[in-house]
């Protein structure tokens, strides 16, 4: 990552971003102290923050003196016989006043120096803070004080126990906090030790997420990803639910079917949109700072595609808003946050900081709405329509306009929503299951949550384009023990091992899913080999377009070579100039096949060549049309020459199946993450690939 400088936001009086807080100071860090591993480590975070910004460390540690009082009083009726002698009694009564009156204190001091002493050693300033009564309670009471803008500590402290998730102290505090919460998971990682992951939404927390989330690693030399994550299979179910009680009568009031049509048509592209829409200006905003920013669309319950992008990529540090785009005044903390609070494998961060982009900001207050473009996009549902309503503004803005007209609204949203108008979404057909789907579905044994599942695997088959619910639709929503998995040998791993990594995930579903439909409690080597073959003959299934363009005869099957060939070293060097990954691995592949074509064993630099010319004489032919973001334009030069323009014609078409009329980063990243599930770039013959 690259950054100059922490990333600043600054306001004038009477400037419309006065509202905006973020990025969190560290000038001054309020640290729980309890002498735990959770607690230390919160301690020397916070002391490296404070010193990239010269700021200050206050400890604090509550005792309950007055409540361990009243306890002992409670016992002293149940004390042991020999404690009951008046004498004796008046003696422990001593004691243990002696204890409160000076040994929680001496305790609490000894917290206060071991701080201090780390304070020192960095040359930060300390300061103590040791309140008598309730912990949790006089931590919040000191958040409130409004002395300090980041509250630090550990997610467990001394009563930790293996299994534990969240300390009660811990979370009690969180939610009640008014600033900016940062909770130590793992005392053995820092920030830094892996990317910083930051969930956008399009809400004002969610982008002062963002810009604390830039300065964090600014301050920590790490890199940050912005992820946006959403259901599309929540309202799915929600629908087949209700259409499941409501008699025809009330179906027709509550215009069922059209309600029904409106959001399959959102849920399936328009949301989706809509959070990549919250990526692009991400996006911007990193740019405008000078950082490169990576940026990943997550479908699924966002909580839990967000665990498993923490677990994919190792990230040290989740930034999140306290609250999403859907929060009400009363919440305390957003049903996501409190999920990952307690999950979250890395430290987390709860900000309550909030920034507006001045897109928006202009776009708010520059752009009027005529009544017919108001009343159109009304018909957005009510859980979307602030963030439709930024598009359409956003959109707006962008043409240069200062008032949006219906013929806008429909635009922009019938990019948003395939259809605005209508169309036979409502209408899908039923998919068949397989045998081994229905298996699976089957050991489920609550029956409200086996139902959820199935709608949820119909919709997640309906996005493939499939034609029938396989294992694969169902194993995403189910939490198997991996005793109910297939196992597999070490030659099957071995063999899967050899695959490429952008596809390798996916190949070894598809072999899952051959065991499970076979009933098969092993995978074999034999099967892992049949099922990178039924791969490779899914991801090539027909002569792709840049080996008809390059007009090469395909060879009678007698010529051709069976089974593996050998690649000369100035061949493998010639190949090593292409980017390393997908690309890289798919040439390789596609040379092999020239070669095995052409009745060729060995691989030399001129066969390479050879085949590299034919790909220009077709990449020659494919024209650009539409302009790129200057991330974009870098990314596309970095693509060998001999088939970039083929490759641009690709990210073109993504970019538009996407709704968008300029190639951005976003649609760079869409269209690799298609081609690595059909092993090539050229969606001639899967129409709508783009949209999946």
């Amino acid at each position: 990552m690259t950054a100059s400088t922490s990333p600043q936001v600054t306001a004038t009086p009477d400037d419309n971003s006065t509202a905006d807080t973020a990025p969190v100071p560290f000038t001054r860090i309020l640290v729980a102290l309890d002498a735990s591993e959770h607690a230390n480590k919160a301690l020397e975070e916070a002391v490296r923050l404070a010193k990239s910004a010269d700021g200050v460390v206050t400890g604090i540690h509550a005792y309950a003196a007055m409540l361990h009082d009243r306890r002992f009083k409670m016992m002293e009726g149940g004390l042991p016989e020999r404690y009951l002698e008046e004498e004796e009694m008046g003696y422990q009564r001593e004691v243990h006043d002696d204890l409160i009156t000076r040994g929680l204190n001496i305790i609490s001091d000894s917290y206060h120096d071991a701080g201090k002493e780390v304070c020192d050693a960095a040359g930060v300033a300390f300061k103590r803070l040791s309140p008598e009564g309730k912990n949790y309670a006089k931590v919040v009471e000191a958040a409130n004080s409004g002395d300090y803008d980041v509250l630090a500590i550990g997610a467990l402290g001394l009563g930790a126990v293996p299994g534990s998730l969240i300390g009660t102290v811990a979370e009690r505090t969180v939610r009640r906090s008014p600033i900016d919460s940062f909770v130590v998971r793992d005392p053995r990682k820092s920030v830094g030790d892996g990317p910083i992951v930051v969930g956008v939404d399009g809400s004002p927390l969610s982008y002062g997420a963002l810009m604390t989330a830039l300065d964090l690693a600014a301050r920590t030399n790490t890199d940050v990803h912005a992820v946006a994550a959403y259901d599309p299979y929540y309202h799915y179910v929600a629908f087949n639910k209700i259409a499941g009680v409501l008699s025809e009568e009330a179906g027709k009031v509550f215009r069922f079917k059209e309600q029904e049509q409106l959001h399959e048509e959102l849920i399936d592209d328009g949301i989706a949109k809509i959070y990549q829409s919250h990526l692009e200006v991400a996006e911007t905003i990193a740019d405008d700072l000078g950082v490169k920013l990576v940026t990943k669309l997550l479908d699924g319950k966002p909580y839990k595609a967000i665990l498993d992008y923490l677990a994919e990529t190792d990230a040290s540090l989740l930034v999140i808003g306290k609250t999403g785009v859907h929060a009400d005044d009363e919440l305390d903390i957003g049903g996501n946050a409190e999920n990952l609070l307690r999950l979250a494998p890395c430290h987390l961060w709860l900000t309550q900081t909030t920034y507006t982009p001045p897109l928006d900001v202009v776009a708010e207050e520059t752009v009027a709405w005529s009544v017919e473009a108001e009343k159109k996009i009304s018909r957005a549902p009510e859980f979307v329509r602030d963030m439709a309503r930024r598009m359409v503004l956003r959109h707006t803005q962008k043409l240069g306009h200062t008032f949006v007209t219906s013929d806008l609204v429909d635009e922009v949203m019938g990019k948003a929503m395939p259809g605005f108008s209508g169309n036979d979404a409502a209408k899908e057909r039923d998919l068949a299951w397989s045998e081994a789907a229905e298996k699976l579905l089957a050991g489920v044994t609550d029956a409200a949550v086996a139902d959820n599942i199935r709608l949820r695997a119909i919709k997640r088959a309906r996005r493939d384009h499939g034609d029938k619910v396989m294992p694969k639709h169902v194993t995403p929503f189910l939490d198997l023990a991996e005793s109910d998995r297939p196992v597999w040998s070490a030659a099957a791993l071995a063999r899967t091992a050899k695959v490429p990594e952008m596809v390798r995930a996916t190949v070894k579903a598809g072999i899952e899913d051959l065991a499970l439909e076979r009933g098969l409690t092993e995978i074999s080597f034999t099967l892992a080999e049949e099922g990178v073959a039924e791969a490779r003959k899914a991801m090539c299934p027909v002569p792709t377009a840049e080996d008809e363009a390059g007009g090469k005869a395909e060879t009678s099957e007698s010529d051709a070579v069976v089974g593996p060939v050998s690649w000369s070293p100035e061949a493998e060097t010639r190949l090593t100039r292409v980017p390393e990954g997908f690309m890289r691995e798919m040439t390789r592949q596609r040379v092999e096949t020239f070669a095995r074509q052409s009745g060729v064993s060995m691989i030399t630099l001129a066969l390479v060549e050879e085949k590299y010319a034919s790909w220009a004489e077709g990449s020659a032919k494919r024209k650009s049309s539409l302009p790129r973001t200057p991330d974009a334009a870098a990314r596309i030069e970095r693509i060998p020459e001999f088939i970039r323009p083929m490759v641009v014609q690709e990210i073109e078409r993504c970019a538009r199946e996407m709704g968008l009329d300029t190639v951005t980063g976003a649609a760079i990243d869409k269209a690799g993450e298609s081609w690595e599930g059909m092993g090539a770039f050229h969606s001639e013959n899967v129409p709508g690939q783009y949209k999946k």
